[in-house]
């Protein structure tokens, strides 16, 4: 068995894989022609209406609203659903805090649902039993840039009369049966901060096909504004939400790369999975047949219980980075989070804590991450990858691997 780097032995990999982010002349130019322009702010309407017009027909839906970022779309959405504060939202727990955070933002009240195992993405079957008279939506999260089951999801908060809201920050592009993520449950919401797929620096969209919705989230985001209303015209409460016109420049350019750089993803992200299957140890996750484009903004894997309960995820994950391949731990399961359930606990008055054992699991023990920049390599970069989990593995499964 060849010795493991950490141990002293020859790393499979010295090499970087790509850097992110990637642009070029078309950024350059949109930026100084919003300078030039003078119009920099969200209320210039220039580059951003561009923007909302192509980035919603790249998705199939009726209306894009761009926002400051993807957690403030979250809020927005809920709150053009007609949530308030004391209302419950079913949500998974294997995604960043900001899906929670959006809700508890305005008082609302996250109930954690888990995820399936073979997934990671939020198990329709766990939802239904959640819904009490206080919940009044759903959020799904497309972990990773795999879609969630639709289908199901659709058919539970139509049949329950809640609103069925996309957190998409994960995934641009992405397709479940064809039909682009954002635009299949009543409100998606996509974030362009700095390490997604398309990216901003900072900034969010949300999607709709219902004008009812897309009018409320526009005047939210605009001070409580109407559309073709006078400047001072503020008929609800809202709030400055808007994005710059910097921004938007620079999304319009980062999308003339999005399909040729999501064909490389999902090229690579197949690789892998075959490469990764064929490692004693090692679970890929399940692609639902669904999926007619996943956005790979995350390759996740899973170590097999038997590896996961006898070495610690951190000690397996210092090996590989060793190897010279950049793997990470991802999330805490938010339904163990103490700040949210402190926040939790002050809106209800008790202690709530949803088990999501699914979730903790694969927080604590088992999935592993590679960032979307890695799937943006060649051929021989995947081959890397699965040579150096090999040699980690094997490691693990000898007599003198033990937990440190």
């Amino acid at each position: 068995m060849d010795t493991l780097a950490i141990d002293g032995g020859t790393p499979v990999r010295t090499k970087p894989f790509p850097q992110w982010p990637i642009y070029g002349e078309l950024e350059e130019r949109g930026l100084l022609e919003v300078l030039h322009s003078g119009k920099w702010g969200g209320t210039g309407r220039v580059k951003l209406q561009e923007l909302e017009e192509r980035f919603a027909a790249y998705h199939g839906a009726a209306y894009g609203i761009t926002v400051a970022n993807g957690t403030i779309g979250i809020t927005a959405a809920l709150m053009a659903a007609g949530v308030g504060p004391g209302d419950e939202v079913i949500m998974p727990p294997y995604t960043f805090i900001a899906t929670a955070t959006s809700a508890l933002l305005f008082g609302a009240v996250p109930v954690f649902a888990d995820v399936e195992p073979d997934t990671l993405l939020l198990d329709p079957e766990k939802v239904e039993p959640l819904i009490t008279s206080k919940t009044k939506a759903i959020i799904t999260v497309h972990i990773a840039g795999a879609p969630s089951d639709m289908t199901r999801l659709k058919e539970i908060a139509a049949r329950r009369g809640l609103r069925l809201i996309e957190d998409s920050a994960q995934a641009v592009g992405a397709r479940w049966e064809g039909q682009g993520v954002g635009a299949i449950g009543d409100l998606g919401t996509f974030s362009f901060q700095s390490s997604k797929n398309l990216n901003a620096g900072e900034g969010g969209m949300i999607l709709t096909n219902d004008r009812e919705l897309a009018d409320r989230v526009w005047s939210f985001s605009n001070v409580g504004r109407v559309r073709e209303g006078g400047w001072y015209q503020h008929e609800r409460i809202g709030w400055n939400l808007r994005m710059t016109e910097f921004q938007a420049a620079v999304l319009l350019g980062q999308m003339t790369r999005l399909d040729e750089q999501m064909e490389k993803r999902e090229r690579n992200g197949k690789l892998l999975t075959k490469l990764l299957g064929e490692i004693e140890g090692i679970r890929t996750l399940r692609r639902d047949p669904r999926i007619t484009r996943h956005a790979y903004h995350l390759y996740m894997f899973k170590l097999a219980p038997e590896v996961a309960d006898a070495v610690a995820k951190s000690e397996v994950i210092r090996r590989i980075q060793a190897e010279g391949i950049p793997v990470s731990a991802g999330y805490v399961s938010l339904n163990r989070n103490e700040a949210v359930l402190r926040e939790i606990e002050s809106l209800t008055g008790e202690r709530r804590v949803n088990d999501c054992p699914v979730s903790e699991r694969a927080c604590e023990k088992e999935t592993l991450w590679l960032h979307q920049n890695v799937l943006l390599g060649d051929e021989e970069d995947m081959h890397d990858i699965a040579r150096a989990v090999q040699k980690v593995l094997a490691a693990c499964g000898s007599k003198d691997s033990v937990r440190p």
